[in-house]
This record gives C-alpha cells, sequence and structure tokens, in this order.
C-alpha cells in the first residue's frame, strides 16, 4: 500500500522553530541566513500544508497561538531526529543542551561532564546553563534545554521527573561564630540571622519546608542567588545558613565552617532529572542519562 506524499517539509519545521525561538521572521532569518520573504514564505507553506494557523497576525507581529504551542514540540522533536540522522551519517558526533540548578552545576557537573565526555568515542559537544530550580524548569519548558538536574520539586504536567540521587543539607556557620561554641542551641538558631538563596531555589525550599515548621519564624536578614556567596558570607560570620554538603565539605574539614547538627533532624532530599515528555530521546540524551545513574553520588554514613 502506497503512502501519500509527505506536504511537510523539514525546512517549513525550521523556519517554524526559529521563527519561535527568535519571536520575529526577521530575526528568525538572520539566523537561518534566510531572506525574510524566504521565512515568510516557508512558514504560510507550512500554515497551508497543516490546514492550521500557527500564529496571530497582529499589526505585523507574530504572536503564537494555541495550536503553534501545541505544534511546537512535536516540530523540535522531528528536527531532533533529523540532526541525529544527520550525525550518524557523519559521524559528527553528539550535541547536548544540559541545564542544571546551581549546587548540582557548580560544584558536581563540570566533574561528570568531563568523565562523559572523556567515555564517548565520537565528538561530544556539551552545553551547560546554571539557574535555580525554577529557572531550569523554564528552560526545559521552552525546549531550550535537552535534559534538567534539579534539586527542588517539579510541579509542571509537561515535564517528566525521575529520581536521580539524594543529596545532604547542613546548617553551618563560621567557626568564631557563637552558635559553633553552642550547637544545640535552638533558641539561639531561631532568633539567628539568617541568609538564604532566592525564592524558586530549591535550597531555599529545604529551609522552608523542613526548618522554618521545627524552629518556627526564621529571620532571613539576607537573600542571595549565588550559593558560593552565602557561603563566603557564613564563613566571615555573618549569620546561619543551610547548604550542600557537597559546597560545604571542604571548608568543614578545614574547620572554616562548623555544622550545626544538635537537636536537628537529619536533612535529605531528593534531585531529580527531567525531560520534556515531548522530547525526542536521541542516543546522545539516553547515553548521558545512563552515565548520570550509573556515577550518582551516594549519602555518606554517620
Amino acid at each position: 500500500m502506497s503512502q501519500r506524499p509527505l506536504r511537510l517539509t523539514l525546512r517549513q519545521l525550521s523556519v517554524f522553530v526559529a521563527v519561535v525561538q527568535h519571536g520575529s521572521t526577521t530575526a528568525a532569518a538572520q539566523a537561518l541566513a534566510m531572506s525574510q520573504s524566504a521565512v515568510s514564505a516557508a512558514l504560510s507553506d507550512l500554515e497551508r500544508a497543516l490546514d492550521q494557523q500557527l500564529f496571530d497576525r497582529m499589526a505585523k507581529r507574530l504572536n503564537i497561538n494555541e495550536t503553534g504551542r501545541q505544534f511546537f514540540p512535536r516540530a523540535l522533536s522531528l528536527l531532533d531526529q533529523a540532526h541525529e540522522l544527520e550525525r550518524f551519517a557523519s559521524s559528527a558526533g553528539m550535541q547536548l543542551r544540559i541545564a542544571a540548578s546551581n549546587t548540582i552545576g557548580s560544584y558536581l557537573l563540570p566533574t561528570l561532564l568531563a568523565g562523559f565526555r572523556h567515555a564517548q568515542r565520537g565528538p561530544c559537544e556539551l552545553d551547560l546553563r546554571i539557574g535555580n530550580t525554577h529557572e531550569v524548569l523554564q528552560d526545559l519548558l521552552r525546549l531550550d534545554a535537552d535534559i534538567g538536574l534539579i534539586e527542588g520539586t517539579c510541579h509542571e504536567r509537561e515535564l517528566s521527573s525521575v529520581h536521580w540521587c539524594d543529596d545532604e543539607m547542613v546548617v553551618v556557620v563560621g567557626a568564631g561564630h557563637p552558635l559553633a561554641e553552642h550547637p544545640g542551641d535552638l533558641q539561639a538558631l531561631r532568633d539567628a540571622e539568617w541568609l538564604v538563596r532566592e525564592r524558586g531555589s530549591g535550597t531555599r525550599e529545604i529551609v522552608e519546608q523542613r526548618l522554618a515548621p521545627l524552629l518556627g519564624n526564621l529571620r532571613f536578614e539576607l537573600e542571595l542567588g549565588n550559593t558560593e556567596a552565602i557561603k563566603r558570607a557564613v564563613m566571615s560570620g555573618f549569620g546561619v545558613s543551610c547548604l550542600s554538603l557537597h559546597v560545604v565539605r571542604d571548608e568543614l574539614a578545614r574547620g572554616q565552617l562548623v555544622a550545626l547538627r544538635e537537636g536537628l533532624p537529619r536533612l535529605v532530599r531528593p534531585w531529580y532529572l527531567v525531560v520534556h515528555q515531548e522530547k525526542y530521546p536521541t542516543q546522545g540524551l539516553l547515553a548521558f542519562t545512563e552515565y548520570l545513574r550509573r556515577t550518582a553520588p551516594v549519602l555518606p554514613q554517620h
């Protein structure tokens, strides 16, 4: 039984995706090295082939509509498959865009990426974006990343998350802080000045969900969007914070920071691997996911 010839072309899909990603036909034309008229024609051909409008046109502006939003991840998935076929034919190797929340991206992934790249036989192009958990999820929703690694929870229905490993959080103060001499004084801990990450961070989530109900209202004296800055401020004697053991392990060993564990529960949080449900699972993505599972860090025993 013969199949009907396809009405869609990869060129049309590439133009559509570029217009969505860059926001206009002008910007898409520059990105694709095409004329604006050619981009507009390809977009019109695609809509005629689909018999559907993908954009609302208002005063010469293009605003993607609901049909276009639903079509976008499927178009991108087809282009991913086409690119993978090209790389297979040319032995061009893999390309992978990774988004990770701050602790994972800054303290674990550099070593893991080096190991993964070394294990690949062919070329391996890796792009890493680092932000808080909310920002990583937004990258995935926009399909600006192939996989995300997060420290918080994912509530987005379009995304699929699986448990990767567990992370231990510790409450820390500088070696010269009064609480370093009285680590079990929960009243002093409750009254202390706390340094916290911004809202949308998985680290902030632990403080608000696990520590605040136990200790009561905490004084969030300083909010910073950088974990390293918080650690250095705590080392200088500016208040208390709760950070991943991966972040403070060396400073604890050198005595620059003191962990306050007395009277507090062990704070363990899950880390997750997240992908868009419409994302095509390329061989590179599957290989990277398997590598992460094999090299997942293990919690230390106390």
